[in-house]
């Protein structure tokens, strides 16, 4: 992690005019400004259309990595995904698209890692039908669960009265869980009525 900290410290002073590229693990490419980095957060300033700029915090488990402009390198990048550890439980969990949260069935630890496979599709409304990732690059939508992650996605929170929502999208793990209890898996939309379809989804934990 210190390793990370110089370099970002290094780079941060080329990049001050250049433009850097923020890479999430659901393939999403964002324009701007690397702001700061730590083990647990990435802050990074986008640049929309004109001038206008917002400063967003991305969970750090959420990024591949951050390609910087001038031939400055990249970091975190992580070709390699680890391999599952053998001898895990599995629990196969049916997603429905119209249901607000459907229970996992499984109660975590608080730090503990958990795996996925993830299938199927849900139809969102017309012409929107997506898989576990969700629709890339969807606008931002405060009435959804997590207003600036991808629409339709897979997410998850721990707790049926929790608000911690935390997005899974088609990641397949290592997903480290915060908090300690009952897994709740769910899609990310605001209108659910509307939707049919849904995720298979194995967890390994």
């Amino acid at each position: 992690m210190r390793r990370v900290l110089v370099l970002v410290a290094v780079v941060l002073a080329g990049a001050l005019v250049s433009a850097d590229t923020l890479i999430l693990r659901d393939g999403t490419r964002v324009t701007g400004r690397l702001v700061s980095a730590d083990e647990d957060a990435i802050e990074f300033e986008e640049r929309g259309s004109g001038r206008r700029t917002v400063v967003r915090l991305y969970d750090r488990d959420d990024v591949l990595r951050i390609e910087f402009d001038r031939g400055s390198g990249s970091l975190f990048d992580e070709p390699v995904q680890p391999s599952r550890p053998s001898g895990l439980r599995e629990r196969l969990v049916i997603v429905s698209g119209d249901v607000d949260w459907n229970d996992a069935g499984i109660t975590l630890r608080a730090n503990q890692e958990i795996w996925l496979e993830s299938s199927g599709r849900v139809q969102w409304g017309r012409n929107r039908r997506h898989g576990p990732a969700g629709e890339p690059n969807s606008p931002r939508n405060d009435k959804r669960p997590m207003p600036t992650r991808n629409a339709a996605a897979l997410i998850g929170k721990i707790g049926e009265e929790s608000t911690d929502y935390f997005f899974l999208g088609d990641q397949t793990g290592p997903i480290r869980i915060r908090a300690a209890g009952r897994l709740f898996l769910g899609v990310n939309d605001d209108f659910l009525n509307d939707n049919s379809g849904n995720f298979r989804v194995i967890v390994y934990y």
